[in-house]
């Protein structure tokens, strides 16, 4: 092991300056210093790019005026959406108790609706991991013998990398949202769980066209719409299946709740003789009748409308009697460790509803954008469920970005208590030994400085100052001023005040 030179010097301070019987005292601060810069010069992966992501973004002002000024406009809109419930919190609470009540039984409501779904003859698919729902979509399109689909705007298709599978085997799939199909054309994912395409301004999305599409490159917002319905109106005619995801699933019918802006979900599930809706095991809701409370507050909280302009319910493939709909559907309900997020202390994260509101009220969110987080899930909810989704050993950092100031927990509709969830998944990952020796040192000798006056009285404020200002000049004073302590400590200041 190399011992940095920083180290070495301070040593050679204490040495000189002090008698020897000081000297285990005085090592407690610089050896405490010296383990955690092992500890964060031990990174993981995903920690290094999300750290390294967040720098590029925090710094870039044009980027966080362009989100500034889309969750500006959004905020102003939920104002009015709220107006329409005669008492919020009570509609909240109610919406509450019933995620409550389906996450609690899941295993029953799950069956309910496999059993009501099948019988007017929908076929059910159960997928434990990722890779089990891509090759049952992959056998699907074999059997249909198509290379080309169409897609609805669905976070859970983004979760398992639908498109870049298909596209591995020859399969065209197309997003037929207006800001996923942009995202798709620049070769992003989503930057937002409601609002694909939040982080670029008209002028960038015609630059996307223009390079991708040979259009002019001064395009306006209504010529750019014409040329995308242009050309999604052909995929829709010779698609031979169509994807969505789900918003909610209906225990009592057997449905499938699609919710959108644009009408191209509609469109997907018309046009196509087949129908494949993948959808997470916890958007179940009891009864249709539930849809009167959740399709307003989805609304609300997710985009300020007082509903949404299409809502569809999909209870299976074309009846004898009817005239419109597909010749097939698949529902795919996927886990993909979604019942780890069961455990006692995270549950409540199983109620989300997908709305975005926790992201465009957090002020980390705010600055560093959704790209930084490297999962399909950011922000604040994001943090909590991704560690538990794709593996607390990677992820267990995401639950750290976060100021902890409970803002996500109080504008959730459902009054999920995320900003607790966030230091109860610090907890798991201390308790499952995640956080490695050298972290767990330097938070046991921190621990026992802070608990003892005597070592914190011992350093001066000269030493305290260059240690705290030159050995963690590259980490934590990068991008913070210099720390100055004070000539006297308060404890100090007191006892020569009490003689």
């Amino acid at each position: 092991m190399i011992i940095p030179s920083k180290t070495l010097s301070w040593c050679s301070i204490l040495i000189a300056n002090y008698p020897p019987y000081y000297l285990p005292i005085l090592l407690i601060p610089p050896f405490f210093i010296f383990y955690f810069y092992l500890s964060i010069s031990k990174m993981t992966e995903q920690q290094t790019i999300f750290l390294a992501k967040s720098e590029v973004k925090a710094g870039d002002l044009e980027h966080k005026r362009k989100v500034a000024f889309n969750i500006r406009k959004y905020n102003d809109s939920v104002v009015k959406g709220k107006e329409q419930f005669a008492n919020l919190d009570i509609a909240r609470r109610k919406a509450k108790n019933v995620k409550w009540k389906v996450i609690e039984n899941l295993d029953k409501y799950l069956e309910q609706f496999e059993k009501n779904f099948t019988a007017r003859g929908g076929k059910l698919i159960w997928a434990e991991t990722a890779d089990e729902a891509l090759q049952a979509i992959l056998q699907i399109c074999r059997e249909k013998n198509t290379n080309q689909v169409v897609k609805a705007k669905s976070m859970v298709t983004e979760e398992i990398h639908l498109n870049d599978f298909l596209a591995e085997n020859g399969i065209d799939s197309v997003e037929t949202d207006l800001g996923e199909y942009i995202q798709q054309l620049d070769g992003e994912p989503p930057y937002h769980i409601v609002t694909p395409a939040m982080h670029k301004s008209k002028e960038d999305v015609a630059r996307v066209f223009h390079d991708k599409l040979g259009t002019p490159a001064n395009l306006t917002p209504p010529e750019i719409t014409k040329i995308a319905r242009k050309n999604l109106r052909e995929k829709y005619i010779t698609a031979q299946i169509g994807i969505t995801g789900g918003n909610f699933l209906l225990a009592d019918v057997g449905g499938v709740c699609v919710t959108e802006n644009e009408g191209n979900a509609r469109l997907c599930t018309s046009f196509p003789a087949t129908q494949i809706s993948i959808v997470g095991i916890e958007k179940l809701l009891p009864s249709i009748n539930d849809l009167q409370l959740f399709w307003p507050l989805l609304a609300t909280y997710g985009t300020g409308q007082q509903v949404t302009v299409y809502n569809s319910i999909f209870t299976g493939p074309r009846q004898a009697n009817e005239t419109d709909g597909p010749e097939e559907m698949y529902v795919i309900l996927l886990d993909n460790g979604r019942t780890n997020l069961l455990r006692k202390e995270v549950r409540e994260s199983m109620y989300c509803i997908r709305c975005g509101s926790c992201l465009n009220a957090c002020p980390v969110y705010k600055n560093i954008g959704g790209h930084a987080y490297g999962a399909t899930y950011s922000g604040p909810i994001g943090s909590v469920i991704t560690p538990h989704l794709e593996g607390m050993e990677e992820f267990k950092h995401l639950s750290y970005a976060s100021s902890l100031c409970g803002n996500c927990t109080e504008v959730c509709p459902l009054k999920i208590n995320i900003h607790e969830m966030l230091l109860e998944n610090r907890a798991i990952a201390t308790d499952e030994h995640l956080n490695g020796f050298q972290e767990n040192t330097s938070w046991r000798l921190w621990e026992t400085a802070m608990l003892n006056r005597r070592l914190l009285n011992v350093a001066s404020p000269g030493m305290k100052n260059k240690v705290v200002n030159k050995l963690f000049k590259d980490t934590w004073g990068k991008h913070r001023g210099e720390i100055h302590f004070a000539e006297k400590s308060f404890n100090k200041m007191w006892k020569s005040r009490t003689k």
